[in-house]
């Protein structure tokens, strides 16, 4: 029988273009959920917590062709494992922390894909650069060599209607293609990490090339095992 996690991924794979990269968010979710998910054809798990990833991958170690994401808020004292466990950084949320990864990913001989984090509207519940912060540190992110910098993440504030929400993500496509046409030498804009489960339909229509799904695949968040 294929059980509900699979009909889901399926369904969601029929919606989405074959370009965009789905990735599973894992956090709060049982090893069992995920190797189901893993059946079903996923390869990108998306985590949170340094801990609990990498307690998952040692349950999951043999299956090493997962990509391994942090979405979540990374503290300074955390980048040396985050950089060790994770395959992408979505959640580089400033110049400093930016700084920080090259420095750690240069004595790692490491060299992460990294998504800058964005905030298109100002919202103080969330972590990222204004618009004019992010253009202004352009000069300094694209001396750190070491960071493979392909595009930038952003999350919705809460209590947008749709058209506000669909702005946003239009937004940071315009954003991307901005500095793109900047021609910097390490910065990358052709990946845009944007939608979640409520809203992933309207990033998907802005040009997300990755989107983030959790409750839509797992339903309840289920105790970690």
């Amino acid at each position: 029988m294929t059980s509900s996690i699979a009909k889901q991924i399926t369904h969601i794979r029929q919606e989405l273009p074959t370009e965009v990269r789905l990735i599973a968010v894992s956090k709060q979710v049982s090893v069992d959920a995920m190797r189901e998910a893993y059946s079903a054809g996923v390869r990108d798990f998306g985590e949170s917590q340094i801990q609990e990833a990498a307690a998952k991958q040692a349950c999951l170690a043999d299956l090493p062709d997962i990509n391994w994401h942090l979405i979540g808020h990374l503290q300074s004292n955390k980048v040396k494992k985050a950089l060790e466990i994770f395959t992408w950084i979505h959640s580089c949320d400033s110049l400093a922390l930016a700084q920080r990864l090259n420095r750690l990913a240069s004595e790692l001989s490491l060299k992460p894909n990294v998504c800058l984090q964005v905030k298109i509207v100002p919202d103080p519940h969330k972590y990222g650069w204004t618009i004019p912060e992010l253009l202004a540190d352009l000069p300094e992110l694209d001396r750190c060599d070491m960071l493979q910098i392909k595009g930038l993440m952003t999350i919705l504030p809460l209590g947008l209607s749709e058209a506000e929400s669909l702005a946003v993500f239009e937004g940071a496509r315009n954003l991307s293609l901005q500095i793109q046409a900047q021609n910097w030498l390490n910065l990358n804009m052709e990946e845009l990490s944007m939608g979640m489960s409520g809203d992933y339909h309207l990033a998907v229509r802005a040009g997300a090339t990755m989107v983030r799904l959790g409750h839509v695949i797992f339903g309840d968040r289920l105790p970690v095992k």
